[in-house]
C-alpha cells in the first residue's frame, strides 16, 4: 500500500520563504485601482468644431443684437463658452485649443455685432438683410466703427476669456 503525499507549496527560488508568489496579493491588500485612459482627443476635429460653433453662435448673437438693438454681455459670454467648451470636449487637452478658442470667439463676437448692425440697417433702409450685407457691407463696418465703445471691447474680452476657460474646463 502506497501513501500519496500532498503537493507541497512551491518555495521561492531566492531563498526567502516569506516572499510573495508571482501574481499573489498579500492578505487584506486591495487590488490596484484601474487607470483612466488618457484623453488625447482629436485636435483638428476640435478646431473644426470650434469654427462651426463660432459661426453658429455669431449668427445667434447677431440675431439677438438685431432684435434687441443692444449688445448683451451674457450673449457674449455664451458665445465664448460654447466655442471653448466644444473645442475642449472634442479636441481634448491640447494647450493650443484654449488659445484658438479665444481667437475664434473674438471673431464670433465681432461677426455677431456686424450681423446685428446689418439687420438694424436693413430695417432702417427698407431692404433685405442679404442685400445689406452683399451691397452695403462698407456701411455696416463704418457703423460698427462709429458705435464701438469701451463696452464693445469689454464684450470681446469677456468672450475670449470664457472661451479660454471653457476649453480648459471641458478638457479637464
Amino acid at each position: 500500500m502506497t501513501q500519496s503525499v500532498p503537493p507541497q507549496p512551491q518555495q521561492p527560488t531566492d531563498g526567502n520563504p516569506y516572499a510573495q508568489q508571482p501574481g499573489a496579493m498579500p492578505p487584506g491588500a486591495m487590488p490596484p485601482a484601474p487607470v483612466a485612459p488618457a484623453r488625447g482627443g482629436n485636435v483638428v476635429l476640435g478646431v473644426v468644431t470650434a469654427v462651426v460653433v463660432a459661426l453658429v453662435t455669431a449668427g445667434i448673437y447677431g440675431a439677438i443684437v438685431g432684435a434687441t438693438e443692444y449688445e448683451i454681455g451674457y450673449a457674449a459670454i455664451g458665445v465664448g463658452f460654447l466655442v471653448g467648451f466644444a473645442a475642449g470636449k472634442v479636441g481634448g487637452s491640447n494647450p493650443a485649443l484654449p488659445v484658438i478658442s479665444a481667437l475664434l470667439s473674438l471673431g464670433a463676437v465681432y461677426v455677431g455685432q456686424l450681423i446685428g448692425l446689418g439687420v438694424l440697417g436693413a430695417e432702417i433702409a427698407g431692404i433685405s438683410a442679404t442685400e445689406m450685407f452683399t451691397e452695403h457691407f462698407a456701411v455696416i463696418t463704418e457703423a460698427w466703427k462709429e458705435s464701438a465703445d469701451a463696452m464693445t471691447f469689454l464684450f470681446f474680452a469677456i468672450g475670449a476669456f470664457t472661451a479660454f476657460s471653457g476649453a480648459k474646463k471641458a478638457a479637464a
